[in-house]
């Protein structure tokens, strides 16, 4: 049939064939005439198109020996050739920890960058960076140093992003989502369409619905951006005590944040114990004895009320900066504090895919399966958003595990690349074991550390000595042929050994009493040298590197490049919480020494020897007056300004061999705080003295004369959790 369509000077003509049947319908175009134009051809296809909608199509052709129309063999345009061969977008939505090993992974995958390409929406100032080793900022205050790829430029970028052909979206958070139309749009206002999407957007900190959470000097523990907040406040502010809400893993990390700003750190827990996921009541106080020896107070049961602000108010309406917490404990004071930091817990940041009508947890999550896909087609959740069996992982190894999983299933189900695995990738939960130096104590707990109160099938075995600190509990089945787990505070020297005697069947000895005691009371080497001799035996938990790995990188990389950092950097070993990097640097000692060759012992960068040889030669110089003093020693010896490993190390040589009075001639500047004044620092400027006993012996006159003292300077006076006595209220 023919259609004219008038337009205002021009007549454009429009002629079809369309033979119609009762369920499909073909179409045969005339040519166009003369008097058709580029406008009419566009026109008629504008129209076709729209017919197509409305019916089914087959294609057919003229059979002119069954003189009727017939099917024709299906046939794939060009066009539609090129779109499936080009590269697919993947999305990820954060560029956190995990978002950045996803696409890490991925580009393995797509080693010829010909699969994909990748957009990352990351909405701080700067690209990805080490989370977990946060609170090692202060020693820097350089973000490059926590960067998870290079150092950063100026926009906050690393040359990591356009190497790879990742576009990489900085300050432009995702705000909206169409799972429909595929498209995610970020606050810039730019949308990118995509054929896979990841959600990586992790987790930001539960802030409790406590009046004056709002007031100025509150903050939360979680970016780079917050620690700088916290630094210019302390000393605009001139903050001298502060009060950290939540005594977990992240509050206590916190803790040492405020403790390494020069300020009294009060440790707030509302549970009766420290980290009560992880260790029980005597790992609680070997913890706490340990803390309190740093200057840190801890209150646990501790129930705040609110913030009371400098006015004396404690509701929302008032601006006045914090200056005390106030608690609803029976006879608990106010405690005086200029900067609260709210650090007990987390919650999944899951708004945007809520919006988007993405399936979520009841108490949030969004909820992936075993190959982490969501509710969503080609959307995937990993990291701490996703909801796997009802539990959120707030590990990074777990994490990393998840982001394995998902660049596996995303290459071989979305980009079709042919893995050659010998069974689905599937993410089916993780071992929650973990080891941590948290404020200088080690910290460690594996498998079933705390069962529960109807298991009968338990036996424990308990090491507590509060004169060191140190508790360790292991726990044994009935029988005592299978470690099921344990808890290590103080002394995690074989936390490798144990963790791996608990996931597999035997190996136990035959005395099991004799994996109890910790190294340290068996007159055993450092943590550093209990390292695995089996090839296959997991040295980094974060990243599932062995010990095999990480001796073949060695030799790949040979003895002169084979630097920790290098090794770290080929095999990822130590990158993640840094919980192995005394194992990796035994490792890639032990592997020199059979190459040949040796590991540098440097104290740091501005000496190029050990603290011992840097001693032997002071020790033996002819010219004592030559090496008195700080300076001269680095001008001798070393180079550069010096450093804080630096310092107190040659303070001590200098303690050791000049023994001058260690706060004469400017040798009070190579002393820690605490060194420096010989007392712990307390909140309110005071400090406190714990004299030394040898042997744990006193005589009567000693402690007389400890008692005159305290009476003369009005000191208070208590015997601490280690047996030792404390004066507290010294005047500088």
């Amino acid at each position: 049939q023919t259609k004219r369509y008038k337009k205002p000077k021009d007549t454009f003509i429009i002629n079809t064939s369309v033979l119609v049947t009762r369920k499909k319908t073909s179409i045969k175009m005339a040519p166009p005439s003369s008097r058709t134009s580029l406008y009419s051809m566009c026109l008629s296809l504008a129209v076709l198109s729209h017919i197509a909608t409305s019916f089914s199509f087959v294609p057919r052709s003229f059979d002119r020996s069954q003189r009727a129309f017939v099917e024709s063999p299906p046939r794939r345009s060009s066009v539609m050739m090129a779109a499936e061969n080009d590269p697919k977008r993947v999305v990820v939505i954060g560029n956190g920890m995990v978002g950045q090993r996803f696409m890490e992974n991925l580009l393995k995958h797509d080693a010829d960058k010909s699969k994909c390409i990748i957009s990352t929406f990351c909405e701080e100032p700067r690209a990805a960076y080490n989370r977990v080793k946060l609170t090692s900022y202060f020693e820097t205050l350089d973000p490059s140093s926590l960067s998870m790829t290079s150092e950063f430029d100026e926009e906050g970028r690393t040359p990591w992003y356009e190497e790879n052909n990742v576009e990489l979206l900085l300050n432009d958070k995702a705000v909206a989502m169409d799972t429909e139309a595929k498209t995610v749009t970020g606050a810039s206002g730019k949308t990118i369409p995509y054929d896979v999407a990841v959600f990586a957007t992790g987790s930001f900190p539960f802030v409790p619905p406590i009046p004056g959470r709002n007031r100025p000097g509150v903050f939360v523990y979680r970016t780079i951006e917050d620690l700088e907040a916290m630094l210019k406040y302390a000393k605009e502010n001139n903050v001298k005590s502060a009060a950290v809400i939540g005594g977990g893993l992240l509050g206590l990390e916190a803790a040492k944040a405020v403790a390494d700003m020069n300020a009294t750190s009060h440790i707030i827990e509302f549970a009766p114990i420290l980290m009560c996921r992880q260790i029980d009541q005597g790992g609680h106080n070997a913890l706490v004895t340990k803390i309190e020896d740093m200057g840190l107070k801890v209150h646990c049961g501790a129930r705040t009320e609110s913030f009371v602000g400098t006015d004396g108010t404690t509701d929302d309406e008032s601006d006045a900066p914090v200056a005390a917490l106030r608690f609803s404990n029976e006879d608990w004071d106010d405690l005086p504090v200029q900067m609260v930091v709210v650090s007990c817990g987390i919650k999944p940041r899951d708004e945007l895919a809520r919006d988007a009508g993405i399936a979520l947890g009841e108490r949030g999550g969004v909820v992936v399966d075993e190959q982490l896909r969501t509710s969503a087609s080609s959307v995937y959740a990993i990291g701490e958003i996703a909801l796997y069996n009802n539990f959120i992982y707030g590990l990074i190894a777990p994490g990393y595990d998840m982001a394995k999983v998902c660049s596996q299933t995303v290459a071989a189900e979305e980009l079709g690349i042919n893995l050659d695995l010998d069974q689905e990738p599937a993410f089916t939960g993780a071992d929650l074991s973990t080891k941590l130096k948290l404020l200088g104590c080690d910290v460690a707990s594996f498998g079933e550390n705390q069962p529960k109160p109807d298991d009968e099938d338990v036996t424990e075995l308990v090491w507590n000595d509060p004169i060191n600190n140190i508790y360790r509990k292991l726990i044994f089945n009935k029988a005592g042929t299978k470690l099921r787990g344990g808890i290590l505070v103080g002394d995690a020297g074989d936390y490798t050994l144990l963790h791996r005697l608990s996931t597999q069947d035997g190996g136990l000895p035959e005395n099991i009493a004799a994996l109890l005691p910790p190294p340290s009371a068996q007159g055993a080497p450092a943590v550093s040298d209990e390292v695995p001799s089996d090839p296959s035996a997991q040295i980094c938990s974060c990243n599932d590197v062995s010990r095999g790995t990480i001796e073949e990188a060695i030799v790949n990389l040979g003895i002169d490049k084979a630097t920790l950092p290098a090794v770290k950097k080929c095999t990822e070993a130590g990158t993640g919480c840094g919980g192995c990097e005394p194992l990796v640097k035994s490792i890639l000692k032990q592997q020199l020494e059979s190459l040949g060759g040796s590991l540098s012992n440097s104290m740091c960068e501005h000496f190029s020897m050990s603290r011992p040889e840097l001693m032997a030669l002071v020790r033996t110089d002819a010219d004592p007056s030559s090496v008195d003093s700080f300076e001269k020693i680095l001008a001798k010896h070393g180079h550069g300004d010096g450093c804080e490993i630096c310092k107190p190390a040659v303070a001590s040589i200098l303690a050791s061999l000049v023994n001058g009075v260690i706060i004469d001639e400017g040798r009070d500047a190579l002393q820690d705080t605490n060194d420096r004044s010989m007392a712990n620092m307390q909140r309110g400027g005071s400090y406190s003295v714990v004299p030394r006993v040898p042997g744990g012996e006193l005589t009567p006159e000693q402690l007389i004369v400890m008692g005159e003292v305290a009476k003369k300077y009005n000191l208070y006076t208590k015997i601490t959790g280690a047996q030792r006595i404390d004066l507290f209220g010294a005047a500088k």
